[in-house]
């Protein structure tokens, strides 16, 4: 019961954390480790577990994507690529690799985690200046993203990197998109966090599809239907109410159970 009642409130914190900073697989994903859940059966089942979270958490914003129709309908497909091929190669590289690499992808996760403000800090005050050449402004999107036209390819390469990463792990997937269109978009970080929900739940449905049909073996349903529950209530309390928490309060609870959990993968292997 003890087990159960916490990876279902790790599901609710990583569901409403997911919806305003995008890092909640470094809540759920840590929790199911230390119950003592293999590595990449923790990664799948978590994966599966968070899609309702970012079902309601993406509903939640619904209003900041509708004017972004043109733009998403070159970022998701690129992003739903990236998850499919990181879910594949999950699937295809050995289990043994998976499971040495987890301690630094979860350190990388809380680099990014630390890192978030600042960057988004040095991106305010370096945003790309844009020309107000008419074949300037007829190349952007309009409406939607307010992106360079010569940037627009290196943004959709971005998202598709980042989609791999996502099918693979995804810890900090949020973080690095919002990270990765702050740089050379002038969208407001309102619109840019309802562009990420969409994305990184569009990248965990595909990766969940992939996992179901080629690695049912490798899912713990009990897991993943306690963070279903979890997550997809803290979407909906993140896209209400959790743009008014303190990102140091969240930032801090995330980066402790990294710690504990890179802690216990390093110590107690």
């Amino acid at each position: 019961m003890i087990e159960a009642l916490a990876i279902l409130a790790a599901g609710f914190w990583a569901g409403m954390i997911n919806v305003v900073v995008g890092s909640g697989t470094l809540v759920t994903f840590p929790t199911l480790l230390f119950f003592g859940y293999p590595p990449l059966v923790a990664n799948i089942s978590n994966n599966i577990g968070l899609v309702g979270g970012g079902i309601t958490g993406t509903l939640g914003y619904r209003r900041e994507l509708a004017e972004h129709g043109p733009a998403l309908r070159r970022l998701l497909p690129a992003s739903l690529a990236g998850g499919l091929t990181g879910a594949a190669l999950l699937l295809v590289l050995p289990d043994s690799a998976f499971r040495a690499i987890v301690p630094v992808l979860i350190g990388l996760g809380l680099v990014m985690v630390i890192w978030g403000p600042a960057l988004q800090r040095h991106v305010k005050d370096h945003r790309p200046a844009f020309s107000q050449n008419p074949d300037d402004r007829k190349a952007m999107p309009k409406p939607g993203i307010a992106v360079r036209s010569q940037h627009s390819l290196a943004l959709t390469i971005g998202i598709y990197v980042l989609g791999i990463y996502g099918g693979y792990f995804g810890a900090a997937q949020g973080v690095l998109i919002i990270g990765w269109m702050s740089m050379i978009t002038a969208t407001s970080l309102q619109s840019i966090t309802a562009l990420k929900n969409l994305l990184t739940t569009g990248v965990n449905a595909i990766a969940a599809i992939t996992f179901m049909i080629v690695a049912w073996d490798s899912v713990d349903w009990k897991a993943a239907g306690l963070i279903a529950v979890g997550a997809t209530l803290g979407g909906i309390a993140g896209a209400r109410f959790g743009r008014k928490l303190s990102p140091v309060v969240m930032r801090t609870m995330i980066v402790s159970v990294g710690l504990v959990a890179i802690g216990k993968l390093v110590l107690f292997p």
